[in-house]
């Protein structure tokens, strides 16, 4: 509940943290997994990654996923291995977690389901000149990449921005969560970093409003990888019709953002707050 824009987004900033607790219960269990296959592989290095490390992941933790990062000895290198490697960190999975529901080869990770969420173990080897390598098993390929190196750069990018970009980034990614989750959660950070990028984040109503406006014209093209590594983040998005109904939905927010923002200006907060909802779902707290 809040009776001012201001508050209403200090609390949605809220609403998007996963819990003390439950990270708690990540750090124990991600910990556990990378001495699962170090139990059984020689490993060089183990880390997390994804949007925890990054702190970009959004509530609930039950429909997040929890990526851990293993950098294996070259000697499981093959070069046509990739299904190979997925399928020797699974049977080395299988052997801790004998009882857990479900453990599956996943495009480029092991996924291991847990009931209360899930962690992506990525294996991937040291990359001659600086990186690593990860296994692409549906397409057959080698993927170069460098998690720590988007740490680095998002963490920089958040000092830029007085510590605002995190939770801005984190608010438009609730928003694409309300929307079905058309963009998937790299490429659209990606695509935000790219915008802000040498622009001042004022208040987290205009911030939004302001990714609304600009993204509309960027998902139309390619956004490749701020670290250098891979190719078009949004490959993905290979038809016309999956570009349109991504844009349609920016539209819909922004055209949202700007009535909220008139609202406000008129005084009309309440009706400015509910705005914001259809905006963000219930991710946003209600006026009052």
């Amino acid at each position: 509940m809040a009776t001012t824009i201001k508050q209403s987004f200090l609390q949605l900033k809220t609403n998007l943290e996963i819990t003390g607790l439950q990270q708690q219960t990540v750090s124990t269990r991600q910990q556990n997994v990378r001495d699962a296959v170090a139990a059984d592989l020689t490993v060089l290095d183990s880390l997390l990654t994804g949007s925890y490390r990054r702190s970009t992941m959004i509530a609930p933790l039950k429909e997040a996923d929890i990526d851990v990062f293993v950098v294996l000895d070259a000697s499981y290198y093959k070069q046509d291995g990739q299904a190979w490697l997925l399928d020797k960190v699974k049977t080395t999975l299988k052997k801790t977690y004998p009882t857990t529901p479900k453990i599956s080869r996943n495009g480029q990770a092991v996924t291991i389901t847990f009931t209360d969420f899930t962690v992506d173990v990525v294996p991937a080897f040291n990359r001659q000149g600086g990186g690593f390598l990860i296994a692409d098993s549906v397409n057959a390929c080698w993927i170069s990449t460098d998690p720590k190196k988007h740490v680095e750069l998002w963490s920089a990018a958040n000092t830029s921005h007085n510590g605002d970009l995190v939770p801005l980034i984190k608010m438009i990614k609730g928003w694409n969560k309300q929307n079905g989750a058309l963009l998937r959660s790299f490429h659209l950070e990606a695509v935000i970093l790219g915008i802000l990028n040498n622009v001042t984040i004022n208040d987290f109503s205009s911030g939004t409003r302001f990714v609304f406006d600009k993204a509309r014209q960027t998902v139309k093209g390619a956004t490749y990888d701020p670290s250098g590594y891979g190719g078009n983040l949004a490959d993905y998005l290979n038809t016309q019709q999956k570009i349109n109904d991504v844009v349609s939905r920016l539209e819909t927010a922004y055209s949202r953002a700007v009535d909220a923002e008139n609202l406000e200006k008129q005084g009309k907060t309440s009706l400015a707050i509910d705005k914001w909802r259809l905006i963000f779902g219930d991710y946003f707290p209600a006026y009052g």
